[in-house]
């Protein structure tokens, strides 16, 4: 296997990692497909779910040679959740050690054209898997006395950022979602915290809605005057997962190159 031909190339090496069951939610692209690798390449055992079936086979074949398999699974739908993750963990043969609750899907959407069942696919794509996937790894984790959550919030609640308000409104509660449950496992030895991405370049990013202009607006409004990636978030969520972080919980680790100091 020969790492070097692919995307991430890490920095650091987690030697707390190596062997380790990771599970990644929304991981067949996107900031979910760079975090595949990036626990791949520290020798872990990674499974990820997803509904993009070809996405993740191209995945998968990129990453051969190290262990990682994908699981379908339309996340709105809890029973399957439930049944993949109960899969995934009879599979690796042990219980989840890090979870990674990333699926979401910032589309845009007119306040005035909010229809309640539109608010509530925003809830389910952007806000309750992350708990009921946390609850159906937490009972492995508890008998093992450790685990790492990691969820996946946005700065654009932060921001009061418009055109968005279902996905804004659900990136604002994982918050509080958070911080309950760093409490609620903390005696078990499960660390809960939060990455609050800026604004990172992705591939969805560019086709959908980027534009030369719009590039340019997150440069001059971040103190750091280059676009974010997937890498940058990979690499935290390395940290945070490691024994290196093992006194932190609880916490929003924004990751927006000075964004919201605006």
């Amino acid at each position: 296997m020969n790492p070097s031909s692919h995307r991430f190339q890490p920095n650091a090496r987690y030697q707390s990692l190596a062997k380790r069951c990771v599970l990644i939610t929304g991981g067949a692209s996107g900031i979910g497909a760079t975090m595949v690798e990036a626990f791949a390449s520290q020798d872990c055992r990674v499974a990820f779910i997803d509904r993009d079936a070809e996405a993740a086979a191209a995945l998968c074949e990129q990453l051969a040679g190290y262990t990682v398999r994908f699981y379908p699974c339309d996340l709105r739908d809890i029973a399957a959740l439930r049944q993949t993750i109960t899969q995934i963990e009879k599979d690796f043969g042990k219980a989840v050690d890090v979870l990674i609750n990333n699926a979401g899907r910032d589309d845009r959407h007119a306040v005035a054209e909010v229809e309640p069942e539109y608010w509530d696919n925003c809830m389910q794509l952007n806000l309750r898997h992350h708990f009921f996937a946390t609850q159906a790894v937490a009972a492995g984790m508890q008998a093992q006395q450790g685990g790492a959550v990691i969820n996946m919030g946005s700065v654009s609640w932060m921001r009061g950022r418009p055109g968005l308000v279902g996905y804004t409104t659900a990136k604002a509660a994982i918050n509080g979602l958070t911080r309950t449950l760093a409490r609620e496992y903390g005696a078990d030895g499960i660390r809960v915290n939060c990455i609050v991405p800026g604004a990172i370049l992705t591939e969805r990013q560019q086709q959908l809605w980027l534009t030369p202009e719009l590039n340019q607006q997150f440069i001059d409004l971040q103190a750091l005057k280059f676009r974010l990636d997937a890498s940058d978030i990979a690499r935290s969520a390395l940290f945070l997962a490691s024994d290196e972080a093992r006194g932190i919980t609880g916490q929003n680790l924004i990751i927006d190159g000075g964004l919201t100091q605006n």
